[in-house]
């Protein structure tokens, strides 16, 4: 991200490192129930700059790629699918059962039938 932001800029790269280290250290630092009200405060801080980088490129073929980099880096920073998709495939379960699969984000449960 501080590569995205700096442009090109070394200066500015590391500028943006150590706004993101700062970011990183209040998040971390944060207990209970401010941690939410940190993280959200974060989110919409981090939100507003990239709109703003992204407004003040007047070129809108620049826009595309400058748009095409941020997409590829969150690509990167996404979690990796699991492989099978947290399905579970291949058991014999005997009597009720109850399957729970799930990614950190999401979680999906399955009940099986009754019979």
């Amino acid at each position: 991200m501080a590569r995205w932001f700096g442009r090109g800029d070394a200066e500015r790269e590391r500028g943006e490192l150590e706004r993101l280290d700062r970011a990183a250290a209040e998040l971390a630092a944060a207990e209970g129930g401010t941690a939410e009200r940190v993280r959200a405060r974060q989110e919409a801080v981090w939100q507003t700059r990239i709109e703003a980088l992204l407004e003040d490129i007047v070129d809108e073929e620049q826009r595309a790629r400058t748009a095409a980099e941020l997409e590829q880096l969150l690509q990167e920073a996404a979690p990796p699918a699991s492989g099978g998709g947290g399905l579970v495939s291949g058991n014999t379960f005997h009597g009720p059962t109850a399957v729970q699969a799930g990614n950190h984000n999401r979680q999906d449960v399955r009940f099986g039938t009754r019979e």
